[in-house]
């Protein structure tokens, strides 16, 4: 009876904290489409209303549009480098899959300065002869592209080694050439890989709100960009509203995909794994070159471009670091962090273990990234206006967005835990209690750093909840970048890069800092 009662209890603490954090502000912000329609507007006709107006069509258009082309994009560009990174042994392969995921961990904000500096009127790409970029929908697929092709690529590294090496030598041994053997027996076993990563991909471009707001521009802003705009700027609740509902309705069906796809892939490690070799002739080594050609071009490039332009923009740049409104939010940034991340790695770790058979509480997880960090901070001020400028309201919201890395990789790692293990220690007369912090646990603990480090970069990097929920002394890095980047002068866009330099080298440390030590998770990793 208890061992049937604690997972309940379990999900306790996470499932209230979603419904006070998260689901009741996202229904008051729904609401307001209804509330706040004009008089006489019927329920339907304001539920229809984004679609009736060919302005707000284009922006949720273009929202699936940029998100779907990115996901194209990285499915073309990230399936043979991961193919190259999965089938070949070469010097520095470990320190590339290592750092894959560091893109994935810099702050939005530094990733549209990244671009910026690369591609932007006053980037690298113009000084060297090259187009100006500005006002085009390439920056913005750009941006998405830097996050998320390494997503898509360490997705389908590991696919590819829990393919079967003994049906890809029976294939060759039938006379299959490499094509063959890789469409007919490796592309069914990580096309469901694959599908769950560019979920993901799709999830984080359509909802995004920071690369948008700063590369979009005004003609390819997208619906996040919009709702944004209606409350803040216009106060136009009832619109932004029902804007928000469609939002959520269309990103809600991809969460249940996912989760879905997820709960297939919980299976336990193979144990017979393509074994890997050295590159071979020209063809082979032309295609690690290439590989490493396209990391380097869509991963490192914007990064590297921040510190050169940073670097060189002169001595009086670097004097905002000195500045008592950079040390303050330099602190405020850490603390917000820290507190961030130890209420998001108790919510992950009871999360994760409530949500071990239960496809609900799966999906339930990615409830964050379902509702956007704008959708959030708006629903947070509606519905608990008394609290506006409460610092424990702040650290939550920096947690709910933050805890579900932590939930998602725990749950991965309990579905590859064999279950023996713990049935072993039970069967020894260990207490519940005791069989998950002797077994459970250390086992865990590579997943653990893991969410953690992805919930660390998180926090350090938010930016649309801290623009609306702080008060002007909490101001962290994220807005202080932007509030340089909203003041005419190259003097400001100097300061701006020096900062973003900052907060990089920030999130990385945190990231650095918490995953480094682990252990290699996949062997073949």
């Amino acid at each position: 009876m208890r061992s049937a009662v604690a997972p309940y209890a379990l999900a306790f603490l996470p499932l209230a904290f979603l419904l006070v954090v998260l689901v009741a502000p996202a229904v008051r912000l729904v609401a307001q489409g209804w509330v706040g329609a004009p008089e006489g507007q019927g329920v339907w006709d304001a539920v229809w209303a984004p679609w009736q107006d060919p302005y707000l069509r284009w922006r949720m258009a273009w929202s699936f549009l940029q998100a779907a082309a990115t996901c194209v994009a990285a499915f073309v560009l990230g399936l043979p480098v991961a193919w190259v990174l999965a089938r070949f042994d070469f010097a520095g392969r470990t320190l590339i899959l290592r750092g894959l995921m560091l893109p994935f961990v810099v702050p939005t904000l530094v990733a549209a300065m990244g671009v910026l500096a690369l591609m932007g009127p006053h980037g690298l790409l113009v000084q060297w002869g090259g187009p100006d970029l500005q006002g085009t929908p390439w920056l913005l697929l750009y941006g998405n592209l830097f996050f998320n092709l390494c997503v898509l690529v360490r997705a389908a590294t590991d696919a590819l080694g829990q393919v079967s090496a003994a049906r890809v030598a029976a294939a060759r041994t039938l006379g299959a050439t490499p094509w063959r053997a890789f469409w007919r027996v490796e592309w069914p076993a990580i096309a469901p890989w694959l599908m769950s990563a560019l979920c993901l991909v799709f999830l984080y471009c359509f909802s995004g709100f920071g690369l948008a707001l700063v590369l979009g521009g005004q003609k390819y802003a997208t619906a996040e960009v919009e709702i944004y705009t209606l409350v803040a700027h216009e106060l136009q609740l009832a619109q932004a509203g029902v804007l928000a509902f469609w939002m959520l309705l269309l990103t809600a069906l991809v969460a249940l995909a996912y989760a879905a796809i997820e709960q297939r892939l919980a299976t336990p490690v193979r144990a017979d794994r393509v074994a890997r070799r050295s590159p071979q002739g020209v063809g082979q080594w032309a295609a690690v070159l290439g590989s490493m050609a396209i990391l380097a071009l869509f991963c490192a490039a914007p990064l590297v471009a921040i510190a050169w332009q940073a670097i060189f923009s002169g001595a009086k740049a670097w004097q905002v670091l000195l500045q008592d409104d950079t040390l303050q939010a330099l602190w405020n940034t850490t603390r917000f962090s820290a507190l961030a991340l130890l209420l998001a790695t108790a919510l992950g770790l009871a999360h994760a273990l409530a949500a071990r058979r239960s496809l609900l509480l799966r999906t339930l997880v990615f409830l964050p990234f379902v509702v956007s960090p704008v959708m959030v901070a708006f629903g947070l001020l509606l519905l608990y206006p008394t609290w506006t400028g409460s610092f424990w309201l702040l650290v939550a919201a920096y947690a709910l967005l933050a805890y579900p890395f932590v939930a998602k990789s725990l749950a991965s790692g309990l579905d590859s835990m064999p279950a023996s293990y713990l049935a072993a220690a039970r069967s020894l007369g260990a207490t519940p209690w005791r069989g998950f912090w002797r077994v459970t646990l250390p086992l865990m603990a590579p997943a653990l750093r893991r969410g953690m480090a992805f919930a660390a970069a998180t926090a350090v990097g938010e930016f649309a909840v801290t623009l609306f929920l702080s008060r002007p002394e909490w101001a962290t890095l994220t807005t202080l970048i932007y509030e340089h980047l909203g003041r005419p002068g190259a003097a400001n866009m100097d300061a701006a890069l020096v900062l973003a330099c900052v907060l990089m080298a920030l999130a990385l440390l945190a990231f650095v800092l918490i995953e480094w030590p682990a252990p290699e998770e996949h062997p073949h990793a």
